[in-house]
């Protein structure tokens, strides 16, 4: 169905402008350190304000799904986080207004992914929701990979100031695109007044059955490390490859990028095999929990290996591919909790996941920088840290792999899976 893929297409393209805006602050952050003469942690602090209304923002704003369609909802996120990032163009403006901004900017995009989730979720049946998910979240992976050259460019050449302004132009020029083309899938939930309601949309789970089951829970644990170990890529690893391997910005920011490209390869294969497996109906070996827990314990195994190894010819492959499993997670949680959940609360229960994963994004920068900071030197610091992250990204591997069932948590919950409408059955990209 030609609206369903335009949609995705648009909301690809709205979490490619979401994660070129967080990748802004970590690829211009020695130049904003120099700059400002602030130390690492201080700049850590500066990175964890974008979170610090982020999950009250991603709960408060997916709990209006259930009053407001998700259009103009998208619409005035892309507005807002665009508006956020425009005052850093002013040269009188300092540290002060770079966390201010930063926590505006927060407020905006923390419930983008879990509104752009359900917004997609309302266009394919269940079964098919594996690739167009996974794509959404290859934006975080495209959006890095377009912004750590092309941000790098424009630093070199008219200074980091001008990178938080490009990101912000291109959010507005978004913004009137999907003014033109957005609209609401035909298996959207009803909402609003006089608005006619099918079984389903009627349909309601305590949410407290839902958020204290085995597969919420776990998925949203594992979801967690995995964003600690995103966040911290991102946050970081310009600094790390420059103060630890010694690299240039260039090269830094051309490695940041392929490690993007690899965590979308990572989502993209994933999602087509899962739709193909869908489509045929062709059972998985494994539980679907178990298959996704085991490759993110194998992500946290490659980045205990990237920051013991002293060769880069044990990093590079690491970063570029192994690591990059623990993507996955954070497709399947959204899938798994959507699954779980009936399409009216379905953007409550993605807004909640996406609350509790977020706080990796809060807490890795503050920590990371203090370990590095306090560490007697940057590399021991920073061995530390990717070994916390290795820790983190092992344990909610494990629980997911043994814990995390979708299919038998909705079973239980009275959950019906979400049938497909006829016209978007067998769709392709």
């Amino acid at each position: 169905m030609r609206g369903a893929w335009r949609t995705t297409w648009l909301l690809l393209a709205f979490m490619v402008v979401n994660f070129a805006d967080k990748a802004v602050l970590g690829l211009a952050g020695p130049e904003i350190r120099a700059d400002f003469g602030i130390t690492r942690q201080e700049f850590g602090t500066a990175q964890s304000a974008f979170f610090a209304l982020f999950s009250v923002a991603a709960l408060g704003v997916s709990a209006l799904t259930k009053r407001v369609r998700t259009t103009p909802l998208l619409l005035g996120l892309a507005l807002l986080w665009s508006a956020a990032q425009l005052p850093m163009l002013w040269g009188a403006a300092g540290f002060g207004t770079l966390v201010a901004t930063r926590v505006l900017l927060g407020a905006a995009e923390g419930p983008a992914a879990p509104v752009a989730m359900h917004h997609v979720h309302g266009w394919f049946p269940q079964r098919e929701r594996a690739l167009p998910t996974a794509l959404l979240l290859v934006g975080a992976a495209a959006g890095v990979a377009v912004a750590a050259p092309a941000l790098s460019w424009v630093i070199t050449h008219w200074g980091w100031r001008w990178s938080f302004g490009a990101v912000g132009l291109v959010g507005l020029v978004w913004a009137l695109v999907w003014r033109l083309w957005g609209a609401e899938g035909p298996l959207a939930p009803a909402v609003g007044k006089g608005m006619p309601q099918s079984q389903q949309d009627m349909l309601t789970v305590p949410l407290r059955r839902i958020l204290l089951s085995p597969t919420f829970l776990t998925a949203a644990y594992a979801s967690f490390a995995a964003y600690w170990s995103m966040s911290t890529l991102l946050t970081w690893a310009p600094d790390y490859l420059e103060s630890v391997v010694g690299w240039d910005l260039h090269q830094a920011s051309t490695m940041v990028g392929l490690g993007a490209l690899a965590n979308g390869a990572v989502l993209l294969v994933h999602g087509f095999v899962t739709r193909r497996s869908a489509l045929r109906g062709t059972p998985p070996r494994l539980p679907v929990g178990m298959g996704a827990g085991l490759l993110v314990v194998l992500a946290g195994c490659a980045s205990a290996a990237y920051g013991l190894s002293d060769s880069l010819a044990v990093k590079v492959p690491m970063m570029l591919g192994p690591m990059a499993l623990a993507m996955v997670m954070l497709t399947f949680a959204s899938t798994a909790c959507a699954r779980i959940a009936p399409p009216s609360q379905r953007g409550v229960v993605l807004g909640v996941l996406t609350c509790v994963y977020a706080l990796g994004g809060i807490l890795s920068p503050l920590v990371l920088g203090g370990m590095v900071d306090s560490a007697a030197t940057v590399p021991a610091g920073y061995e530390h840290g990717w070994l916390l992250t290795s820790g983190l990204l092992v344990t909610g591997g494990i629980l997911a792999a043994v814990f995390c069932r979708p299919e038998r948590t909705a079973e239980r919950l009275g959950v019906p899976e979400t049938p497909a409408a006829a016209p978007a059955q067998h769709v392709t990209p």
